[in-house]
Parts: C-alpha cells; structure tokens; sequence
C-alpha cells in the first residue's frame, strides 16, 4: 500500500505560480505512476499529468500544457508539480494519485487509481 500526502497549495493572483508537493511512501511495487488530479465544485475530477517511474515519462492534460511541470526526486519519494501562468480555470482541490498501471497517452481515470492523498486547495483570483 502506498501512502500519498499534499502540500503547497494557497492563494495566488492570476498570472502567479504555485509548487504542489507529494510525499509517497510504503510500498513501491504497488506503484509506478503518481498522477496529480483537480476537481472543482460541482465538477468532475480530472486529470492533470502523470509521472512514471520508467524514465520519468510523464504525460499531461492540454489544459496545462506549457504552464504546468511535473517532476520527481532520484528516490521517487516526492513529485512536485509546479505551476505557473496561473488562471482562474485553475481553481481546485488538486490531490495525488498513485496506480500501477501500463505507460499511456493520457493520465487515465480517476477509477485507474487505488492511492489518494486528501488534497490541496488552490484557488486563483482574477
């Protein structure tokens, strides 16, 4: 079982940056990919990027391309996500995911995905 905890989010006016953080920890053969998620209010949580631990693949929703970036440390125990060119579309509680799952063209579905930190709100003022 993998155990997954946020940090980082907050405030920021439009145009400003963030850094999410994601510590993972317990046990590794469970998970080769960790994933960050948002979901706005009275929407359906979607996904953001996707890391694998294979070569640091990473794959990442067009909504965020170009602005966000996803990155891990050489003992995959943190993924961060930094954000920047905030919007206020961007607004959401962004939670880490983990799975094993085969390498993809998308970040998959939330259902892909059997560890969830509690999330981190990030809110974006225009």
């Amino acid at each position: 079982q993998v155990h997954l905890v946020e940090s980082g989010g907050g405030s920021v006016p439009a145009g400003g940056s963030l850094t999410l953080s994601c510590a993972v920890s317990g046990d590794p053969i469970t998970t080769n990919c960790v994933a960050w998620f948002r979901q706005a209010p009275g929407k359906e949580r979607e996904g953001v990027v996707a890391i694998y631990n294979t070569g640091d693949i990473t794959e990442y929703a067009g909504a965020v391309k170009g602005r966000f970036t996803v990155s891990q440390d050489d003992a995959r125990n943190t993924v961060t996500l930094q954000m920047n060119n905030l919007k206020p579309e961007d607004t959401a509680m962004y939670y880490c995911a983990g799975a094993r799952r085969l390498i993809a063209r998308s970040v998959g579905a939330p259902s892909e995905y059997s560890a969830w930190g509690q999330g981190t709100q990030v809110t974006v003022s225009s």
